[in-house]
This record gives C-alpha cells, structure tokens and sequence, in this order.
C-alpha cells in the first residue's frame, strides 16, 4: 500500500520502494507531496528562486535513479531528501564563490529615481534579506529547523551533524539574524534616505 505511514513508521517508505521499483504514479506522488517543501528550502538556502526550482527538479532525478538506494531506518526519507536537496545547493553555492558575478568598477552613490516612492519593505523580505547573509551552515541550519519543520534531530542527520553541533548552529544563526535585523533599515526608508 503506498504512503501507509505504518510500515515501519516512514510514512513514505511504500511510496518510495514503489519509486524504485519504477512505478511513475508513485513518483508523481511523491513528487506533488514534496516539491513545495523542497521549493522552499532551496529557495532559502540559494536566494533565487529559478536556481531553487532546478535543484528541486535535480532532486527528484536523483530520487528516481537512487530511491532503491535509500536505506530505511538509518534516517526518514524526508530527511534523505533534504540531503540530497542540500548537497544540491551546497554546489551551486561552492560555484558562485568560484565564478563570481562580474562587479561594475564603480557603484552609482545617486539616488534612485523613484527613492521615496517605494512603500516600506515587509517584514518577511526584511527576514529573507537577512536570512540571505548570515552563514550558509547557519541559514541551513535555521532554514531546516524553522521552516522545513524537521526535528534537531532529523536537521542534525540531514547536516550530518550532532545535535548538539545543530543547536549551536542554531544559536548562532539567531543571534546573527537579530543583529542584522536590528541594523537593517527598511529598503523604503533607506532608499527615501538616500
């Protein structure tokens, strides 16, 4: 029976042996149960939503091929996936500080033209603006945590990390996030300041 949650207590180990016996309704399945979550971690841990939405696809093709792979009861398969998503944006990450994007030689220090038309900025971009540069072993941490959801220790396995390690990870990242949040000013208000 796919997705019986009591086999075992995974409750996508039949989906997921479905998966890698080659069956694609199993697949599609899985993949509409966990593409927002993945969309949404990608989305976090890269800053671009167009890089997220190839990881995520990327990530599903690596289930497809490796879902006969997973070993059940060494780790959720959601927290296999969130693996496999992560290692997925760790890469592109590691490639963007190896090819930065070319910087003009000199920034313009003018105004924008429509400075102080911009209404103030919401609260969750201020967020996601900071989410973006804190540490990555710290947003990854704080991203699996309080937005996939995922226990200490299941983001602890997919990090591959103690837990211990994690809630210091953790710890970090909140205090780093409440700096920043503190310092930032609100892109309308700066903008207008300008």
């Amino acid at each position: 029976m796919i997705g019986d949650p009591s086999i075992d207590g995974d409750p996508d180990a039949a989906l997921v042996r479905a998966v890698a016996e080659g069956d694609e309704a199993a697949m599609r399945t899985l993949v509409a149960r966990m593409l927002p979550r993945l969309l949404a971690l990608a989305t976090r841990m890269l800053g671009d939503r167009g890089e997220a939405e190839d990881v995520a696809q990327e990530t599903f093709v690596r289930i497809w091929r490796h879902a006969g792979g997973w070993r059940q009861g060494r780790a959720r398969f959601d927290t296999w996936a969130h693996r496999v998503a992560l290692n997925l944006c760790h890469d592109r990450l590691r490639r963007r500080r190896e090819y930065p994007a070319e910087v003009p030689d000199r920034a313009d220090d003018g105004p924008l033209p429509d400075a102080g038309l911009l209404a103030p900025e919401p609260q969750a971009d201020r967020v996601e603006r900071a989410l973006q540069a804190i540490a990555a072993r710290q947003r990854e941490a704080i991203v699996l945590v309080y937005y996939q959801g995922l226990s200490n220790r299941e983001a602890a396995a997919a990090m591959g990390l103690s837990v211990d390690a994690l809630e210091s990870l953790l710890a970090r990242g909140r205090r780093a996030l409440e700096t920043l949040l503190n310092d930032m000013p609100e892109r309308g208000a700066r903008e207008a300041g300008a």
